[in-house]
């Protein structure tokens, strides 16, 4: 019997999370108004991300014994933030812009806000688009391509729903006649 009642109490207080998408709405519920309140949260990447960034030399000479050569090489970076990577807030300024950290080094934070055009209110990734090339952003101090399908990527928070519960039992024995 000591067991059984430990059991529900122990299920009665635990408390279940969803990752749910980090909107405006959700940061005006909770009153997070200031950078510390935000410094708090742990966020997390709603998609993978991949930051490209590739330099190109190339030249042309001759050799000894007369032959043409020409000589390319191409080096690429990239950088692969994997979804549901957790990231802690950077800093966060007035017009809205959440600058969030997924890893130490300088600069090295990406940029999220809400789109105005989308009504949902997430923080997506912000980068200057173009149609044909993707975004252009800076990370870690260097220019980077990012392609068109990041711009889908948004924060997530977990959101837990606490519950206490106190019950007492007690049954009743019976009287006797």
């Amino acid at each position: 019997m000591k067991y059984f009642v430990v059991i529900i109490v122990a299920v009665l207080f635990t408390s279940c999370g969803a990752k749910v998408p980090f909107t405006e709405t959700l940061r005006q519920d909770f009153d997070l108004e200031s950078e510390a309140q935000l410094k708090q949260i742990q966020f997390y990447i709603s998609q993978t991300i991949v930051l490209k960034r590739a330099k190109q030399i190339s030249g042309s000479g001759t050799t000894e014994n007369g032959a043409l050569v020409s000589k390319s090489n191409k080096e690429e970076n990239r950088i692969i933030i994997q979804a549901q990577t957790r990231g802690v807030l950077e800093k966060y300024n007035e017009s809205g812009e959440m600058y969030i950290r997924f890893e130490n080094g300088a600069g090295r934070y990406l940029t999220f806000k809400v789109n105005q055009p989308n009504n949902n209110n997430k923080y997506h990734l912000d980068a200057k688009w173009d149609a044909s090339r993707g975004g252009e952003l800076i990370y870690g101090n260097e220019k980077y391509i990012v392609d068109a399908g990041a711009g889908r990527a948004y924060l997530m928070v977990i959101l837990k729903k606490l519950q206490n519960t106190k019950r007492k039992d007690r049954v009743a024995k019976g009287i006797r006649v």
